[in-house]
């Protein structure tokens, strides 16, 4: 475990941020997004409170660093299947984007939960939140270069699409399916929205 208490002193400082953002997914994971504070989380690091803004700025640049984690995460999650069928690739984004979700719930309810984008680190933040929704941009416009799917706006495509399964992930997260078998719907709603986008 990396040691970033003060007096620490060999501790490279990306390391140092590293770890901090680590006991800030701890908190938000633990007690939720509300309970991340600058000092709960210098508290959970055993830092001083003035190592985080000294590194972060304030609380909105360290929940900044923690949401831009969670978009590679989930960036990651879409990018992750390589078949050479575009078609499965798309599907399999879309399972992956709910394996994601249902793994990481709190990351999740504060990546999407609508509250303003933070001050400190907000560019960071977009951009990564951005390069996310561009890899499903990707294999949209892969599966309509490939005649899988009907030309069109590779863009809009890709926002019906997320539109939909975020929609259905942010129910199961918040127990609103009412089928017995929430997998085995969202698999219809993704085979649905490639039959219908062919």
């Amino acid at each position: 475990m990396t040691d970033v208490r003060p007096g620490a002193g060999r501790t490279p400082s990306r390391a140092v941020e590293q770890a901090l953002v680590d006991a800030a997914e701890r908190v938000l994971v633990r007690d939720g997004l509300g309970a991340v504070t600058v000092r709960a989380v210098a508290a959970e690091a055993g830092v001083a409170p003035m190592g985080v803004y000294n590194r972060f700025g304030s609380k909105d640049g360290l929940i900044s660093a923690v949401l831009v984690r969670g978009f590679d995460g989930l960036r990651a999650a879409v990018e992750e299947d390589t078949d050479p069928d575009p078609v499965v690739r798309l599907v399999a984004s879309g399972r992956n984007y709910r394996r994601f979700a249902l793994a990481r719930p709190q990351h999740y309810a504060a990546m999407f939960g609508g509250r303003p984008l933070p001050g400190e680190g907000a560019e960071e933040l977009v951009a990564h939140a951005t390069a996310a929704f561009g890899a499903l941009v990707t294999h949209v416009r892969s599966a309509m270069a490939g005649g899988a799917l009907r030309e069109g706006d590779p863009t809009e495509t890709a926002q019906l699409i997320w539109s939909s399964v975020h929609g259905a992930v942010s129910l199961e997260l918040g127990g609103a399916v009412l089928t017995p078998d929430p997998a085995a719907t969202y698999e219809s709603l993704l085979q649905l929205l490639v039959a219908g986008l062919r």
